[in-house]
């Protein structure tokens, strides 16, 4: 096994995918080495940062999904499409704040309802306000719903849905897939996570296995059906149209709410991945970007489902949180969806991503190197057969060697990325920055010819 602090030993929680043991060669091993060895030397301050940070936080950390061995890089602003380190390095944003950055870091617009608020409304009011209602309206138009509820994450969204399923059912058992993550305590790459909730309540099919989730949701003691359109944690594999359609014919079919995990997937189109495929959802759940990037999360669907949640009702559920209808995320979330990604933007920028995909494809074909996704939300692989069509989780074994060697040389390149490989690009990131991204991978793939040629 690889020693503590090598790039081989990294955590996979919150990664979406399993660790699984690969033999890595001799040469890969050199190649992190020397990489790592370079990493630490450019990034003095963070790893002083780092230190510092271990004395008062567990690993130095508040969001696993952020270390990464030998330490992980401190920040120290964001502009534009652009982050910038504490040790003077620049880099072009391809995490996107795992999709709840599609405006970047300093979009005037943002920037001007952020201040307007501070100064004309205040924070936090401590009551209803005008502008929540304001808000629900636009998503609902926008998203073809009939109520919706704010909260403050997608992982708050998705257990909200939850509970309203299960209450409005009286049924407890959850339908989920493998691979699936739809928050923090509701991970399912490996079964049902250590810190998940509800442990006997989940039943988990084969994502995109047609006849397998039919046989799972067609029985009497199944309260909701959830899944993402395309799994984003789990390497933004798609869901098939077919599967799609069967979850919800099957969910129907027994009187099981079908809730669709938007966070991520929503802004794949003007009204989302369902618009696209062509479902009707009981409840769909949001993410950050709808609030202007703020904390922010929002779950809705059909006005007799959402009723549970009418506390003019005595039998109805109770759904508090301070910073549910919070006045950043209200202004600043309408003035997104209203006034910066409009449907005409959600389609152009998707087709970008598309068009950067194809090409990433076309380049790294004959390598261990693939890329999946779908519009401007992509993933990065590496495997021994370079698989490139990825039905579900268990088609490929990632090789973690190559990604940590990826990860650590597209940095000294200049590009943020996560480690496990996931993009999700920023509005305003010019194209000459995506053609960058693509001559470094050819580089890459140039530079370690032996190490990932099929």
């Amino acid at each position: 096994m690889p020693k503590a602090d090598s790039p081989l030993a990294q955590p996979v929680a919150e990664v979406g995918l399993a660790p699984v043991k690969v033999t890595q060669s001799a040469d890969l091993i050199a190649a992190l080495e020397a990489a790592k060895t370079r990493f630490v030397e450019r990034n003095p301050k963070s790893k002083q940062l780092f230190e510092d940070a271990c004395e008062i936080l567990p690993g130095g950390n508040t969001r696993t999904l952020l270390y990464s061995a030998p330490f992980p890089i401190c920040m120290k602003k964001g502009e534009n499409y652009q982050v910038f380190d504490e040790d003077g390095h620049v880099y072009t944003d391809l995490v996107g704040e795992l999709t709840a950055a599609l405006y970047g870091h300093s979009h005037p617009l943002i920037q001007e309802s952020i201040i307007s608020t501070v100064k004309n409304v205040g924070l936090n009011l401590g009551a209803t306000i005008a502008q929540e209602a304001v808000h629900a309206r636009l998503i609902c138009q926008r998203f073809g719903l009939d109520k919706v509820r704010f909260c403050n994450s997608g992982t708050e969204a998705n257990l909200h849905a939850l509970a309203a399923a299960r209450h409005f059912t009286g049924k407890r058992k959850v339908v989920v897939f493998s691979g699936a993550y739809h928050g923090a305590v509701l991970g399912f790459w490996d079964g049902v996570q250590p810190n998940g909730v509800d442990k006997d309540d989940w039943v988990i099919g084969k994502y995109n296995d047609l006849a397998s989730a039919r046989a799972l949701i067609e029985n009497d003691d199944i309260a909701a059906v959830m899944v993402e359109g395309m799994q984003g944690a789990g390497g933004c594999i798609s869901g098939t149209d077919e599967f799609l359609l069967q979850l919800q014919t099957s969910a129907k079919k027994v009187g099981a709410i079908f809730i669709l995990d938007e966070v991520m997937t929503s802004r794949l189109g003007p009204a989302g991945l369902a618009d696209i495929v062509g479902i009707k959802p009981d409840l769909k759940t949001f993410g950050k970007y709808l609030g202007g990037g703020m904390a922010f999360g929002a779950f809705g669907g059909s006005a007799d489902l959402m009723a549970v949640y009418d506390p003019r009702s005595a039998t109805s559920l109770a759904h508090s949180g301070t910073f549910n209808n919070n006045t950043l995320a209200m202004n600043s979330g309408y003035v997104g969806l209203n006034n910066i990604w409009t449907p005409d933007v959600a389609v152009e920028f998707n087709k970008m991503g598309d068009a950067f995909r194809v090409k990433l494809q076309e380049l790294t074909k004959g390598t261990k190197m693939s890329v999946t996704g779908r519009g401007a939300l992509n993933a990065i692989h590496f495997s021994e057969q370079g698989e490139r069509e990825l039905s579900c989780r268990e088609d490929i074994v990632e090789d973690w060697g190559l990604k940590d060697l990826f990860f650590i040389e597209i940095m000294e390149d200049g590009f943020w990325i996560t480690r496990r490989g996931s993009i999700a690009m920023i509005l305003g990131t010019p194209q000459s920055e995506l053609d960058r991204f693509c001559e470094c991978v050819s580089r890459f793939l140039e530079r370690h010819r032996a190490l990932v040629k099929l």
